[in-house]
């Protein structure tokens, strides 16, 4: 007997190629952008930024490729609850959170030492056992009929390891895809404890080695 198609098992595989497909030549936008403007060398915390045109025209697409693979089950959620008409305004309304993040961190963001970068590793770090960011990560899992309010609780769940990113080297593909694994991980994973806990102890003693140890030790990244 032949298995029937319906209009909604047509909509989830017309969501999902286009946020996995954006997803990937996002990937390949950015890593060519900031190989680009690297030259090959990793900089670390000493990175510049670049201009403003420059800064924003790399962050979209690494926000993208770094964010829309784990949100690909709110999309999905999105498309079976609006159709796949709704999907396209949902993620640029997700995508433009994000962005938002971006101005805020061009408009902060300064090169900086070991000391700093350190600082906010173990800040992350610490963030990660917190019941604010434990909140955060149970909402990303939940279906949402805005892109805004999706992005919001994402931002929640994920601005510690995304500062983390900032301040270890914004522009390194290594570091973008060591976060971008973590991100995705704990977008689509339930939060353990045997994990999560091990995890954050060790960006914890990562920052407390950047701070003794200088950025030095951590320029394979």
């Amino acid at each position: 007997m032949a298995i029937g198609y319906g209009p909604r098992t047509a909509a989830t595989a017309v969501a999902l190629t286009a946020t996995l497909g954006l997803a990937a030549a996002s990937w390949v936008v950015a890593v060519r952008q900031m190989t680009r403007l690297m030259n090959g060398a990793n900089m670390g915390v000493a990175t510049p930024l670049g201009s403003f045109a420059f800064f924003v025209g790399l962050w979209v697409p690494m926000m993208a490729a770094m964010m829309l693979p784990g949100a690909a089950p709110a999309v999905l959620g999105r498309a079976h609850a609006g159709g796949v008409r709704t999907v396209p305004m949902f993620i640029v309304s997700y995508l433009a959170v994000w962005t938002l993040v971006g101005l805020a961190v061009y408009a902060l963001y300064r090169p900086h030492g070991s000391i700093a970068a350190g600082a906010v590793v173990i800040a992350a770090g610490v963030y990660e056992l917190t019941p604010l960011k434990q909140h955060f990560r149970r909402r990303c899992r939940e279906t949402f009929r805005s892109g805004v309010e999706y992005g919001l609780c994402c931002v929640g769940s994920s601005i510690g390891l995304m500062l983390m990113l900032v301040a270890l080297s914004v522009m390194s593909v290594a570091w973008m895809s060591v976060i971008a694994v973590l991100v995705l991980a704990q977008k689509l994973l339930p939060a353990k404890t045997a994990i999560d806990v091990p995890l954050a102890l060790a960006i914890v003693g990562l920052g407390i080695l950047i701070v003794i140890g200088g950025a030095g030790h951590i320029s394979l990244f």
